[in-house]
């Protein structure tokens, strides 16, 4: 919010934005000026003392720049609501200071509460369309998600107050069946169960996930490639994780833990040849809040069995890195919105860690994906149609 805000105004450029630069620029993409902010948390507090604890405990985004933005901010907190953190987990709950959604409703009305809500602010603000995404803190992973396969099973589910279902599907749910496009930024389930991914079909709403990549696992689907096309055999990949913030904190607990860190590992799976030790690693450091850091030690053999080893150190901010890529998403999601791409968005794949329904993790073919689809749509080449084969 504070990075579009700052662009629109011309305080900051686009930098870490791939829809600001070729091939992406020649698309009719909404400019980041059009944008309106408003959402859901669990907890109380305001958007601009966030950016402003960011600020003085990191310094990004800088004092100038949160100066220059700071009415915008007070703006957007006028357009939060208190929302749901149903199966989110004991890290999760724990953080929420406002009484959430799910104390005194059933599923179906809290969906119907997040609905409402996406109505009222969509009248409020006089937009010409609505999208959502998941940037709240990682969910634990279902335990049968299978039983949420068809449209039918997942509204069964929501009318029968079916208290598994986790707070990420809810929010799909309640998008896709108002035609709004959705992104999962996270780890969490979101819209990856069979029975939205068929509401989607059925609706004709774009969406994709899951999970961004932005730091070690951008290396690493850059990087394994390498190896790979090098015919080098790596033996082991170790990567440890820390990092502060929030997000750091909640992955502190073992069942918020399991999505990421097989979200993460599963980029190797699917560019090496097995065997090979693949572990990752995430632990909480609070001293480093909004940074964070990536060690990662790979062992490899080469001619004449020849042993040897790289290791690289990553240090970021997670939220500089997490941030233009979600205004890239929204600006894509409403480009495919527009010209009728229903279902899952696969040219996306190069934004996240598991791209649903993509198999291919090397980061340059996922980069050429992205490119090809933006040279189609610059010409008006491949309107309106729905992918329906995965790679």
């Amino acid at each position: 919010m504070v990075g579009a805000r700052a662009v629109a105004s011309g305080v900051t450029d686009p930098t870490g934005m791939v829809t600001a630069r070729k091939p992406c620029t020649e698309l009719s993409l909404p400019d980041l000026d059009e944008f309106v902010f408003g959402g859901h948390d669990i907890r109380t507090g305001s958007v601009l003392e966030s950016a402003r604890r960011l600020s003085e405990n990191n310094g990004t985004p800088s004092a100038a720049t949160l100066s220059a933005v700071e009415d915008d901010l007070s703006a957007i907190d006028q357009r939060i609501r208190t929302g749901t953190a149903l199966n989110c987990g004991t890290a999760v709950a724990e953080m929420a200071d406002a009484t959430p959604l799910e104390a005194d409703r059933t599923v179906s009305e809290i969906v119907e509460r997040i609905r409402d809500d996406y109505d009222e602010f969509r009248r409020a603000n006089d937009l010409d369309a609505v999208v959502v995404v998941n940037v709240a803190s990682t969910e634990p992973v279902p335990d049968d998600p299978e039983r949420y396969d068809s449209i039918d099973a997942f509204e069964r589910a929501v009318e029968t107050d079916d208290r598994d279902l986790p707070a990420s599907s809810l929010y799909a749910y309640a998008a896709l069946a108002e035609g709004h496009p959705y992104a999962n930024f996270t780890p969490s389930t979101g819209s990856a169960l069979g029975g939205l991914r068929e509401l989607a079909e059925r609706e004709g709403v774009p969406h994709m996930g899951n999970d961004g990549k932005t730091g070690e696992s951008l290396v690493k689907a850059a990087l394994a490639p390498m190896f790979a096309g090098r015919n080098l055999r790596v033996r082991s990949w170790e990567g440890h994780n820390i990092l502060g913030n929030t997000d750091g904190h909640v992955l502190e607990d073992d069942t918020n833990k399991e999505g990421k860190l097989a979200s993460k590992g599963g980029i190797l799976e699917g560019i090496l040849d097995p065997p090979f030790h693949n572990r990752v690693r995430i632990d909480y450091t609070p001293s480093l809040d909004d940074w964070k850091t990536a060690w990662d030690y790979i062992h490899f053999e080469g001619f004449l069995d020849t042993e040897m080893t790289m290791q690289f150190t990553w240090e970021g901010s997670d939220s500089a890195l997490a941030a233009p890529l979600v205004l890239d998403l929204v600006r894509l999601l409403v480009h495919a919105d527009e010209r009728g791409r229903a279902g899952l968005q696969r040219q996306l794949a190069s934004f996240f860690k598991s791209p649903l329904d993509v198999d291919e993790h090397d980061l340059s073919r996922q980069f050429r994906r992205l490119s090809e689809y933006a040279d189609k749509g610059a010409t008006g080449e491949g309107e309106a149609t729905t992918e329906a084969t995965t790679d």
